[in-house]
Order: C-alpha cells, then sequence, then structure tokens
C-alpha cells in the first residue's frame, strides 16, 4: 500500500476543471516531484491532498485512509503537511514563534523542544534570528523557516511547493541540499519545483503534467533521459 494515493482525482476552480483525473502515487521514503509548466496542475494537485481544495470527482488516501472525507485542519492532524509557495509565513511573529505555530497541533512538550532544536541545526541562521521579525528575513531565510515550520509538525509526508522560487543560487542549493538530507533521514516528500533539472536530481520518481493531467511518469532517470522532457523542462 502506497504512503500516498490519488485516484482519478478531478479538482475545479468554480466551472475551470483543473484536474482531470490525475492519479499518482507516493511510496514511503520516496521523494516524487510534479514538474510541468506554469498552470498545468501541480499546485492545485497539492491544494487537493492538503484539503483546501475539494475534488468533485476520485479520492486521495493516506495509508489507505480517504482523505476526502477530512476537512484541511484535520489532514494537517494525520501528518499531510505543506510547505507552502511563496512561504506564507506569520510575518509579524518572531521565528521562533512561527515555528512554535508549526507544532499548534501537538501536545508532546519534550518533542516539540527536541524538534524545535533539530530544526535550529538544520538551518542555524534561524537559530540566530530566533527573536527577530519573521517579516524582516531575506527571502531565504523566510523559505528556511517556512520549511522548518512544516517539520515542527512532525509529517509523514512533506509536500513542498516551489521552494526555489526567487531564491539566490546559493540558498536554492541550500534548500535542495537540505531536502535531500531530510529524505535521506527517511522523511517522504512531494515535490513541486519549476526547475526541473534540481527537481529530478533530487527525487526517486517523477510525473508530468501539462493542463491538469498526467503525460509522463517514471523514474527521475529515465524522465532525465526523455526528449520529450529535455526539449520542454531541461533546456534541449
Amino acid at each position: 500500500m502506497a504512503l500516498l494515493e490519488l485516484e482519478n482525482v478531478h479538482s475545479y476552480y468554480g466551472n475551470i476543471h483543473a484536474l482531470k483525473g490525475i492519479s499518482l502515487t507516493v511510496e514511503e521514503g520516496e521523494v516524487v516531484t510534479l514538474i510541468g509548466a506554469n498552470g498545468a496542475g501541480k499546485s492545485t494537485t497539492l491544494k487537493t491532498i492538503s484539503g483546501i481544495l475539494q475534488p468533485r470527482q476520485g479520492v486521495v488516501r493516506l495509508e489507505g485512509r480517504n482523505l476526502t472525507e477530512y476537512k484541511a485542519h484535520e489532514i494537517v492532524s494525520q501528518g499531510v503537511i505543506q510547505v507552502p509557495e511563496g512561504r506564507r509565513i506569520f510575518s509579524r511573529l518572531s521565528v521562533r514563534e512561527n515555528l512554535e505555530m508549526g507544532a499548534f497541533t501537538r501536545k508532546d512538550t519534550a518533542g516539540i523542544k527536541a524538534d524545535m532544536e533539530k530544526v535550529f541545526t538544520l538551518f542555524p541562521r534561524l537559530l540566530e534570528r530566533e527573536n527577530q521579525v519573521a517579516g524582516t528575513l531575506s527571502g531565504g531565510e523566510q523559505q528556511m523557516l517556512a520549511t522548518g515550520r512544516g517539520l515542527m509538525a512532525r509529517p509523514r509526508i512533506l509536500l513542498m511547493d516551489e521552494p526555489s522560487m526567487g531564491l539566490a543560487p546559493v540558498l536554492v542549493d541550500l534548500i535542495f541540499d537540505t531536502i535531500k538530507e531530510l529524505n535521506e533521514e527517511g522523511m517522504t516528500i512531494l515535490l513541486v519545483e519549476q526547475n526541473a533539472l534540481l527537481a529530478l536530481d533530487v527525487a526517486d520518481r517523477g510525473y508530468v503534467l501539462e493542463t491538469g493531467t498526467i503525460v509522463l511518469a517514471g523514474s527521475a532517470k529515465e524522465l532525465r533521459e526523455n526528449p520529450q522532457v529535455k526539449e520542454a523542462y531541461l533546456g534541449g
């Protein structure tokens, strides 16, 4: 049984048919990436998994449980945690307070403290800015904070939406090194990333989306070598 499974999922924005029968799986311990152009349906897929968008048809399952029967905050409690596009940090709260918000549903004080220390080890720059107002952080620091906040929820699966967007190359490398490190520690990750080369470098498998449908699927190696993917997403 896959950790996460989408079966024939159709999602809409009003009358706009955004996802047209998406089916995919993510096995425990994998990094799976969704690649495609703007408007292909990548972020919509994550929103549907998270319960932000309710599918009109099809099923999203986590370890066999039907997530479409849950509300968004209940899906978070099931361990499906999203690091959203554009960071979406709490700009008026401090770095520490943002991280504490990530653990909002938890009651294990000792575990929360240990995870806070782990986040500060993973991102030492956040420790240096622990009491700084989050809205004054750089874009890269805000991405670290958004990722750390997601980790504070102890995800069963981490959904990452465009983590490299707007970042300097050195910070992009840091974020993707972190993704590799988290996966090596056993974290399951579903990654949406417009930079297909970066995404396929860290992923085990991938799916290519075009206008709400999956047009290709395979191992990261297979997709990197696919002529269609090379031409459309890897610069030839």
